[in-house]
């Protein structure tokens, strides 16, 4: 296993594409308007998810923890999703999505801390 990506929340997607591109010159490489981004950080990408209408409001958005990380496996994503269950993860239904030539799978660790397994389609 590898960290690939790592996912930070905001509510005002637009303005984060802005500011990175803007600030840090990363390169886009994928997008669904308003709601994810994603950039080339280097060795490791860093992408942007909008947060759920039931946490957006008209004041400024602050996560009390932003981050998700991501791990990019080789091995089936079933297995590794067992295998993680049984170790006492707390893990969510494998996803997939339109146009992206991945599976995924959110999970939380035995603290609460969120992460992604991330696998490419055969």
């Amino acid at each position: 296993m590898k960290l690939s990506r790592i996912i930070l929340f905001g509510n005002d997607i637009g303005a984060l594409k802005v500011f990175y591109q803007s600030v840090f010159n990363f390169s886009l490489i994928e997008e669904i308007e308003n709601k994810w981004l994603v950039f080339n950080a280097g060795v490791i990408e860093i992408a942007f998810h909008r947060i759920g209408e039931s946490f957006r409001n008209e004041d400024s958005f602050r996560a009390e923890s932003n981050v998700k990380l991501v791990f990019s496996i080789e091995e089936n994503i079933e297995e590794v999703r067992k295998r993680l269950i049984e170790r006492g993860a707390k893990m969510k239904d494998i996803k997939s999505f339109e146009g992206i030539d991945f599976l995924f799978c959110d999970g939380e660790d035995i603290e609460g801390n969120i992460f992604q397994l991330s696998q490419k389609k055969a």
